[in-house]
């Protein structure tokens, strides 16, 4: 019965992970079609963190059990997540992507799963085993073939400087994802995700006041106010809520690793919706990404005799 119990949870949080990335895959294009066109990165950010601040702390009122309080020695990791997970990461992904294409974006982020799987070891004391470094290895593999030959690239208007703010982005949700480990098995996922977003809040908003202000609503059609509700609540709200659950069950570096699907999912949604065609290079680098995500995320369980 345990057992049973103990796989359904954990294929719930590979589905979530599943979902969230592809929300990301898409996010890297959609946003796209506001910023900065219509809306400075800075100013989308507060965007993004009020709303879904608000939309997490709602979760306040169904009942005590979603009120637990937040130990005194806990808050010091709350504020560091909230930094790594939120502030920071956040405002140099769309500071980035405003300045590079959704393909070089891609391709940065590729990094964090290396980067968690290293944090990991460093500060949980996870072991780099065989496995990980086989999925590692062909995720990356995977992931490069496809952004590199799998479609054309968008024009960037500073690409390098752009790529460092991505670089710097995935260094700090790698960090993010690796602290807020021991929380997710302490605290419901929801109270701590609704903290990391208030604490996030009053750091983005010195930094996007400005910006918001300056956005005109009025030249928004209906096109692009759907493309800031899904950012905010697919791309922010529903990716975080499910990556902080599955946290509760998979370790950082399988949740790391499933950012390989991102371009596989970008590549998808590109296929059903803008008609791109879906060529054997995006066939075979799918592959290996799913390759690699197993490899990553395989374990051995004890079975009771």
């Amino acid at each position: 019965m345990y057992f049973r119990r103990l796989m359904n949870e954990r294929i719930k949080a590979h589905l979530a992970l599943l979902g969230a990335n592809l929300f990301y895959g898409a996010g890297f294009t959609v946003a796209k079609i506001v910023m900065p066109s219509l809306i400075q990165p800075k100013g989308f950010i507060l965007i993004r963190v009020a709303i879904v601040t608000i939309l997490f702390w709602l979760s306040y009122f169904g009942g005590e059990n979603f009120r637990t309080k937040i130990d005194r020695k806990d808050w010091k990791t709350l504020i560091l997540c909230a930094i790594f997970g939120v502030a920071t990461n956040q405002l140099l992904f769309f500071l980035g992507l405003n300045l590079t294409s959704p393909i070089h974006a891609s391709l940065m982020m590729l990094s964090t799963p290396i980067l968690v799987s290293l944090f990991a070891v460093y500060a949980l004391y996870e072991k780099l085993s065989v496995n990980k470094m086989i999925g590692l290895i062909l995720g990356v593999s995977g992931a490069v073939i496809l952004v590199l030959l799998g479609g054309k690239e968008k024009v960037a208007t500073n690409a390098l400087l752009g790529d460092m703010f991505v670089l710097m982005n995935a260094t700090s949700y790698a960090i993010y994802l690796v602290i807020a480990k021991p929380l997710m098995s302490k605290y419901r996922p929801i109270i701590v995700i609704r903290w990391v977003f208030l604490i996030g809040l009053l750091f983005v908003f010195p930094f996007g006041i400005k910006e918001f202000n300056e956005i005109d609503w009025s030249l928004f059609s209906f096109n692009e106010y759907s493309a800031v509700a899904f950012i905010v609540i697919c791309c922010t709200f529903f990716t975080y809520l499910w990556n902080i659950y599955a946290l509760r069950i998979l370790s950082p570096a399988t949740a790391g690793a499933y950012i390989y699907l991102q371009p596989v999912f970008a590549a998808l949604i590109a296929v059903f919706f803008y008609n791109e065609n879906l060529s054997w290079i995006k066939i075979i680098a799918s592959v290996f990404i799913f390759t690699g995500v197993y490899f990553v995320s395989k374990r051995k369980v004890a079975v009771a005799r």
